[in-house]
């Protein structure tokens, strides 16, 4: 591909050397017509995560790879890849396979066709293919953020995102951002669309989220964006005064 990309896809990973093959080339099939590059980010993988990645890259020029010299979290490996990204809208997914990237290409329609506005196009999980616990700990999160933060989406946990890069710079960065997205982008004053998106069982491996990071942080998190939106104020609509350009000294400027 030639030329600045239409669009970013970023995976964030950590010790998925498994499914790092299988994946690109599901990425591939579904977002080779769009224009796009591809951009992982390593977020400090002990396991056979970089090979894997160098192996995927050695035969395709629009993959490019970053790498976190320790783990800093997903939220900090989206944020490498947003940075990264040469195009003006990105999408993410998580790195596990769980994700269909073949969803990709109608929540950039729903972005499109949502208009400048539209700052995020959310992918919602149907068919949820993890333990029942785990479900368990994503309903009432979602049910608990919901009802605090009012922003009408029912699974912000889904890795399936695609959203303008500028917006995304827009918003307060901290840890676990990539899970209250809905929130500050309605708060910048963007409109989040919504795509219902069939969820698989992952690939290989394991999660690396438990309980305390799916709990107890995140109910730090919550009272922080609620914080965020409470203090949020209107934008106060700068206008930029000209005063008249003085004639040079040596200008007839009479009749």
């Amino acid at each position: 591909m030639t030329g600045a990309p239409n669009l970013s896809v970023v995976v964030p990973v950590k010790n998925e050397a498994g499914n790092i093959a299988p994946l690109v080339a599901e990425i591939e099939a579904a977002c080779a017509p769009l224009g796009f590059e591809l951009i992982y980010v390593d977020d400090g993988s002990t396991d056979g995560t970089p090979g894997a990645l160098a192996a995927a890259r050695a035969s395709r020029p629009w993959m490019r790879v970053v790498r976190h010299a320790r783990g800093g979290g997903q939220s900090a490996a989206v944020r490498s890849g947003v940075l990264a990204a040469r195009a003006p809208i990105v999408a993410t997914l998580d790195g596990d396979g769980q994700n269909d990237p073949a969803f990709i290409p109608a929540l950039l329609a729903a972005l499109e066709a949502g208009g400048e506005r539209a700052g995020l196009a959310q992918g919602q999980r149907r068919g949820r293919k993890d333990g029942r616990f785990k479900m368990l700990q994503s309903r009432i999160a979602n049910g608990v953020r919901g009802r605090i933060l009012k922003d009408a989406t029912r699974d912000t946990g889904c890795g399936l995102k695609v959203f303008r890069r500028a917006v995304y710079l827009r918003l307060p960065y901290f840890d676990a951002l990539h899970r209250f997205m809905p929130a500050l982008v309605v708060r910048e004053g963007f409109a989040v669309v919504h795509h219902d998106v069939i969820d698989r069982p992952r690939l290989t491996g394991v999660s690396n989220y438990g309980l305390f990071d799916r709990l107890w942080v995140g109910l730090l998190d919550l009272a922080g964006v609620w914080w965020l939106i409470r203090r949020k104020r209107a934008d106060p609509q700068p206008q930029e005064l000209f005063a008249p350009a003085a004639a040079p000294a040596d200008q007839d400027v009479g009749c």
